[in-house]
């Protein structure tokens, strides 16, 4: 299925009958503002993508290059779910993962030699993905650790800071832990298993982790770093921990487009509507389900809507998204088949500004109050 078939019709209905020009205003309010130099943008309506579309410049420059519907940005965070929680999922569903084997299983290590072994011999996969595993939420390995080896060890290492399932902490240690605990029961690295699995799968041609070198210039850079790497960063992963770890991580580093990340959101939705899709029905219902302690938002790698959330006040409770630091979400509501993507660089060109918070629910209300 090739949901992108009438997206040139459909950007050209959008745009001259008015549509979306609620969407429209949102975003160029926001780049006029200074939230973010520019963006692209989709929405998938059923099986159609009804809209895709890009406004506003790489940079703050005159002369900056434009941006266009299919550039690739870093995607940050959304490569938890675009990839390391696409793989567990395609895993659990063939009956290779089971969501309450030990970590200690496939990471010796992450219990061996620690103070707190019997809190880590009792953390999961499942706490993992849900990131209730009691482990840290963000730690600067990248100031003290040079290797991807390193890196690793210090992360196995971290401290075990509440009994697991007890505490939500947005936790990229555990999702840093996760990706190399899929390698291990997938006999093979992240960027391989999701470019053969997912990518490939679903025609994302335009999605990979660690760009080739050519293609550096045509992706919109993410900020001007004069704390680690002392240059513009444009093409690499902005993360440093996944920087460090040769940009293939389980947190962050994959690169995608709004194209690619529509064809995914479309096959989350047949998967429920007809079975066509890569996963099973059965298992985008299970992973979009809400984890404990009461009162998170957090399913299983994906999140889901809470109050004041990014998803704004339309996207259903059956609804499942993502955020990336660099300014990227992607939001799929499971009830009404409808998915909204936003990729910017709202990090350049530092990462003070944080403007886009209030964009996000603005644009996903015009969105659906657009359809």
């Amino acid at each position: 299925m090739d949901v992108m078939k009438s997206e040139a019709e459909s950007q050209t209905d959008a745009t001259s009958t008015g549509r979306f020009a609620r969407v429209y205003r949102v975003l160029q309010d926001a780049i006029d503002s200074g939230a973010f130099p520019g963006c692209a943008f989709g929405v998938l309506a059923g099986s159609e993508a009804v809209l895709s579309d890009a406004l506003g410049s790489f940079t703050f420059e005159r002369e900056a290059r434009s941006i266009r519907p299919e550039t690739v940005f870093d995607i940050a965070s959304l490569t938890k779910v675009v990839a390391t929680t696409g793989i567990a999922m395609l895993l659990f569903q063939r009956g290779e993962l089971h969501l309450d084997t030990p970590v200690g299983e496939f990471l010796p290590g992450f219990v061996i030699g620690r103070s707190s072994s019997e809190l880590a011999r009792r953390v999961t996969l499942r706490h993992l993905l849900a990131h209730n595993s009691g482990l840290p939420g963000y730690v600067e390995f990248f100031r003290r650790e040079t290797t991807a080896s390193g890196l690793l060890r210090a992360c196995l290492a971290l401290p075990i800071e509440a009994t697991p399932g007890e505490r939500f902490e947005y936790s990229d240690p555990g999702f840093i832990l996760l990706g190399k605990a899929l390698e291990i029961l997938n006999r093979d690295s992240l960027s391989a298993a999701t470019r053969k699995e997912i990518f490939e799968p679903l025609g994302m041609n335009a999605t990979c982790y660690r760009p080739a070198r050519p293609r550096w210039d045509d992706i919109p850079p993410t900020e001007i770093d004069e704390a680690f790497r002392q240059r513009r960063v444009q093409g690499e992963v902005q993360d440093e921990n996944a920087w460090v770890l040769d940009g293939v991580a389980g947190h962050a580093g994959v690169f995608s487009n709004v194209p690619d990340l529509l064809r995914f959101s479309a096959s989350v939705l047949s998967s429920l509507r007809d079975g066509s899709g890569i996963f099973e029905s059965k298992t985008v219902e299970l992973f979009a389900e809400r984890q404990s302690p009461t009162g998170t938002s957090r399913a299983l790698g994906w999140d889901t809507p809470s109050p004041d959330s990014s998803a704004g006040r339309y996207f259903s409770e059956h609804s499942i998204g993502h955020l990336g630091y660099s300014g990227c979400s992607i939001w799929i509501d499971l009830e009404a088949s409808i998915a909204a993507v936003l990729l910017t660089n709202r990090t350049w060109p530092d990462r003070r500004n944080q403007a886009i918070r209030q964009v996000r629910p603005m644009f996903h209300d015009a969105v659906r109050e657009s359809l």
